[in-house]
């Protein structure tokens, strides 16, 4: 079976754009090949539909609940590396298209790259079929990571916030250390210190990144 054909077989969904697919699939290292750009714009469209059928999905299954209780189970279902753990899972990393140099380093394998080409896809099934289908796609990887969530998990910049009071500690600062890409799908490498202790995160916006930088920088401290 192609990586074409698997993909197909995981979304569910047979592409009447071919290219879309391809395009889903392929990393930045590798755009130019046979005519194929990168993923980027992909999951720059991805990003907020995931977000949209997300957050419907979550009005729907906490009736009850407001926003201080949705949002952080929110950010926790779209984050990276639960994208990335749905990802590994079902075999992304194998469907990924790298530069030659790039695979031997493991590219495909980072959290980063199979979150990005996971929202790349749904992006990509968004365009070819439309909303149903990518909400079809999204409830059914991602039911066992919604019924996980019995109670609202902790916003993670909120949580490092707890942390740092408790402690008599200044409040956490986070700096943006790098910005790349175009504008239309730019990439923020930001830091979070708190203390002495730092831990950095790449994000397609300053706070996706440091929601993930408060996160690394928290499983780094003790309880």
């Amino acid at each position: 079976m192609s990586r074409i054909e698997a993909a197909q077989a995981l979304l569910g969904h047979q592409f009447s754009q071919g290219l879309l697919l391809s395009e889903a699939l392929t990393h930045r290292s590798a755009a130019g090949a046979k005519g194929v750009g990168s993923n980027e714009r992909l999951e720059f469209i991805g990003d907020p539909v995931l977000g949209l059928i997300v957050a419907e999905w979550l009005i729907e299954r906490f009736p009850a609940e407001q926003e201080g209780k949705l949002g952080p189970r929110l950010a926790a279902l779209v984050s990276k590396p639960a994208l990335a753990r749905i990802a590994l899972e079902r075999g992304v990393a194998e469907m990924i298209t790298v530069a030659p140099g790039e695979a031997k380093r493991g590219v495909s394998a980072q959290a980063t790259v199979l979150a990005d080409a996971l929202e790349a896809m749904i992006g990509a099934l968004y365009l070819d079929a439309g909303l149903e289908a990518a909400r079809g796609f999204v409830r059914r990887v991602m039911h066992s990571l919604v019924d996980a969530q019995a109670t609202p998990p902790k916003d993670p910049k909120t949580a490092l916030q707890e942390w740092a009071l408790k402690r008599a500690l200044a409040l956490p600062a986070y700096s943006v250390v790098a910005q790349s890409g175009p504008s239309h799908a730019p990439r923020f490498v930001v830091r979070a210190h708190v203390g002495e202790a730092w831990a950095e995160a790449e994000g397609n916006a300053k706070r996706a990144a440091e929601q993930e930088a408060a996160r690394k920088l928290l499983e780094t401290l003790p309880e």
